[in-house]
């Protein structure tokens, strides 16, 4: 079954569940697959990994969310973002530790320096990135993947 069968599925048990927070989250997650779907010039089916961007994308906007609200000092709808983040975290697949994004980092160093024959430098940076980025496939923010890329490369 496919992600979005799932999220479907899910938004029908909730609704019989009576499953207020979960109906809400996924309706507006399906709601932005379609807008995705219909972007552009010409309407097409998302493929998985599409539609894993667009579940990143609404769980990394509700996580900044979350931290604005906190700043305003709106600590209830902060913790509603979070609510919705974390049903929107049941369809994403488990995240990278710290150990397992550097051993990425090392990996796509090592890549990119037999593939240029140079030595890795501040001047590999896009390449290392592009291949650890790919490497990673959703599992890590790139902010993180980028913050353990550049250490190793500048030092």
């Amino acid at each position: 079954m496919g992600l979005k069968a799932q999220l479907r599925d899910d938004l029908t048990a909730a609704i019989k569940g009576r499953d207020e927070l979960t109906k809400s989250t996924l309706r507006m997650t399906l709601s932005a697959i379609t807008s995705a779907e219909v972007a552009g010039s010409t309407a097409r089916e998302l493929d998985e990994p599409e539609v894993l961007k667009v579940l990143m994308r609404e769980a990394k906007k509700r996580a900044e969310s979350a931290e604005a609200f906190d700043a305003a000092g709106r600590a209830e709808l902060a913790g509603k973002e979070r609510a919705e983040a974390e049903v929107l975290a049941r369809y994403l697949p488990a995240q990278l530790t710290d150990g397992e994004i550097n051993a990425l980092a090392d990996q796509a160093i090592a890549e990119v320096a037999a593939e240029t024959g140079a030595e890795p430098g501040p001047r590999q940076m896009g390449q290392v990135m592009k291949a650890a980025t790919s490497a990673a496939a959703g599992r890590a923010e790139g902010s993180r993947v980028a913050a353990a890329v550049k250490s190793r490369l500048l030092g």
